[in-house]
């Protein structure tokens, strides 16, 4: 396969999506959303196994990532509908912090033209300063929906063009092994003389 083609472009999808889900990991990590976390960390792990299996043509790693695609696509649909309260969850529920903290997204309080105002002398039920925020551009709710729209669109162009690849690799080996590509006995071997072909010693009479 050229460097046009489908494999390349698969490289090129799988790098885009590690830079993308690193940069949701940092901001995951400062608003300890510790599922999330977990999610983006095992996706790190499948893309670098399809990264490797793409450029070292092992199609079983790409049939891993395909498998985890699907199911990262069906991950970020869950963020969206927790962030829009679709389906009876909200956002202001604290599973994504494994109900331990009273944390929600980073973007809540430092999105795009956010002001925080420390309201003094008043205390939340976890005696934890209450933080006014005015001001957003941008509500983070909407913030997260974007995070996870992109990762849904990527990762369904990856779906697709891992299994393109994987369809080229296993016909490439199929086409290698019927030319004999895998065959101990190459074609062009020393045939055995037969035995009825041996020359005899002949015997002139003087």
């Amino acid at each position: 396969m050229g460097c046009c083609s489908g494999r390349c472009t698969l490289i090129f999808l799988c790098s885009i999506q590690l830079m993308v889900v690193l940069e949701r990991q940092v901001f995951d990590f400062l608003g300890y959303q510790w599922v999330p976390i977990l999610a983006n960390f095992f996706h790190i792990i499948l893309v670098i196994l399809g990264l490797f299996g793409t450029i070292q043509y092992r199609p079983r790693y790409i049939v891993g990532y395909t498998v985890w695609t699907a199911l990262w696509v069906a991950w970020n649909v869950f963020i969206i509908c927790f962030y829009l309260d679709v389906g009876g969850l909200t956002k202001e529920s604290d599973l994504l912090t494994f109900n331990i903290s009273a944390h929600h997204s980073w973007w809540r309080e430092h999105g795009p033209g956010c002001v925080r105002r420390e309201m003094t002398g008043v205390r939340t039920v976890d005696s934890q300063s209450y933080i006014s925020v005015m001001g957003c551009l941008m509500e983070y709710q909407y913030i997260e929906v974007l995070h996870s729209g992109t990762q849904i669109l990527i990762a369904l162009l990856g779906f697709v063009y891992a299994c393109y690849v994987i369809s080229a690799i296993t016909e490439e080996e199929d086409s290698f092994d019927f030319v004999g590509g895998f065959d101990p006995f190459p074609l062009y071997h020393v045939n055995e003389k037969p035995s009825h072909l041996l020359l005899k010693p002949t015997y002139l009479s003087t």
